[in-house]
């Protein structure tokens, strides 16, 4: 908007100063006149400032700044992004929560959502993950049934302990996220201090086509700092915004956050014969086996002018690769690869992709056209059809895709625990192994608080049910949350 200069509509009709503060009315006490152009914009454009919220991830904040390679990654793939040390790519990212609504704390109990477009030469690359490198579920038609129990009982419009509790009873594979979710990581003291992950399982392609599957992960330069469950419920109260005010003072000080990049890789043969399905969300792979590999840092320099224009705006999606970044066949994945586009062009417009913290800052060409608010060219007078005889354009000789071989030929709805239900052991070496004594007691805190909230007449059986899966993970913390609890573990012994 521009200073000292004349107001005006929407149309750019100069608006004075009785105009604009007063109705038109009929005398000094009305009525007003339906011929006051202004007065039906502005009230027009006031009840259209919202736009729908994201059905997850409604509460987040957002920075701009830059991706620096440090490391050498062309063994492993060819994206462009990677071509040499010491490249730097603009970014824009994108922290949030997940169950909450625009209005929620910052400290709840809950994922933190962590996504980086990158905006590189060969097309924007979206990694969209969490603060966690695993999730609650392994196929996305799980996902409705998983979000709908984070949100609110179509009865009371209450957040539920219950409808939290009997799924992930009757959904072991969320264990190791909720063991997780239920650490202190569930309530990180602001974004700067957590770590970042693109969770599930990608692939890379280098130079000889050669491709190797990967998971990414994003360390703290700050370090990792989490409020304790007292704290964390205090702070929902003395500041609801507490994260978002964190990272825009941190970043107006100049004390510019910084996460260091680095990946794990496997080969095909290696994802053959790995213990677990190396394409599981629910599912880490272990470091000691495949170590991390640095690769570069982030940093994050400039908090947006406008909050709507370009945190409310922005729109990420796994669906956003470049050439020598692709896929894999991670259920949740590919679940993801359509349900973010379509998710964005309901909430913003068919034409989201336009908006300035979505564009591709290198040419687009292509012969998509039309749909509401497309305010850029749209292509002109040229041909909006493909092949024409005018334009010249052709298919990219160079990017052919990879072709793979599938390990099976069979089609049905397989079930996704079927020879595939150790929903166990990794949450046992988390909790026995990874956790120090601290951790283990306000883990088994945060756990009986929230079961805590059980109510109804499935109460028992539904605690019942989940107490037997925290056994399976570690007698330990099976018999700490049962105390906790008040109930008689001589039955489970």
């Amino acid at each position: 908007m521009s200073k000292n200069a004349n107001i005006t509509s929407n149309s750019g009709a100069p608006i004075g100063k009785q105009q604009y503060e007063n109705s038109q009315t009929v005398g000094r006490r009305g009525p007003v006149l339906l011929q006051d152009f202004f007065l039906h914009e502005k009230l027009a454009q006031f009840n259209r400032e919202r736009i729908p919220e994201r059905v997850v991830h409604a509460k987040g904040t957002g920075a701009f700044g830059k991706f620096v390679v440090t490391h050498d990654i062309t063994a492993y793939t060819r994206a462009k992004i990677f071509s040499e040390i010491g490249k730097e790519t603009p970014i824009f990212i994108r922290f949030s929560t997940v169950g909450g609504e625009q209005g929620s704390a910052d400290t709840e109990r809950d994922p933190r959502g962590f996504a980086i477009k990158f905006y590189t030469e060969d097309g924007n690359w979206d990694l969209v993950g969490n603060n966690t490198p695993v999730f609650f579920i392994k196929d996305a038609k799980k996902f409705p049934d998983f979000i709908h129990t984070q949100k609110r009982d179509p009865r009371t419009h209450c957040k539920s302990a219950t409808m939290m509790w009997d799924f992930w009873s009757l959904n072991p594979e969320s264990l190791h996220q909720v063991l997780i979710l239920m650490s202190d990581r569930g309530t990180p003291d602001g974004y700067r201090h957590m770590h970042g992950f693109g969770s599930h399982t990608f692939s890379m392609v280098n130079s000889n086509n050669e491709r190797v599957y990967v998971k990414f992960h994003h360390k703290s330069n700050q370090g990792i700092k989490n409020f304790d469950g007292v704290t964390a419920d205090k702070m929902r109260g003395i500041d609801p915004d507490y994260s978002q005010r964190d990272l825009v003072e941190a970043i107006d000080k100049s004390n510019f956050p910084r996460w260091t990049t680095y990946i794990q890789t496997m080969t095909e043969e290696q994802a053959r014969n790995f213990q677990w399905n190396p394409f599981d969300v629910t599912k880490v792979w272990p470091q000691k086996e495949y170590p991390l590999i640095e690769v570069g840092y982030f940093e994050l320099n400039k908090i947006p002018d406008n909050y709507f224009r370009d945190v409310e705006q922005a729109a990420f999606s796994p669906s956003n690769v470049v050439d020598g970044i692709g896929f894999s066949p991670d259920k949740m994945l590919q679940g993801r690869i359509f349900s973010y586009p379509d998710a964005q062009r309901y909430r913003i417009g068919s034409n989201y992709q336009d908006l300035p913290v979505n564009a591709c800052p290198f040419m687009t060409n292509n012969y998509h056209r039309d749909g509401a608010m497309k305010f850029n060219e749209n292509g002109g007078a040229a041909s909006n059809y493909f092949p024409n005889s005018f334009d010249g354009n052709h298919e990219s000789v160079a990017s052919k895709g990879i072709p793979y071989e599938l390990e099976d030929t069979t089609v049905a709805y397989f079930d996704r625990n079927e020879n595939d239900d150790d929903h166990y052991t990794q949450p046992g070496i988390l909790f026995e192994k990874v956790m120090d004594e601290e951790a283990k007691q306000n883990t088994i805190n945060n756990i009986v608080n929230a079961m805590s909230g059980i109510e109804g007449d499935q109460k028992e059986q539904i605690i019942m049910r989940q107490l037997c899966h925290w056994f399976r993970v570690s007698p330990r913390l099976g018999i700490g949350i049962a105390k906790g609890l008040h109930i008689d573990i001589s039955e489970f012994m």
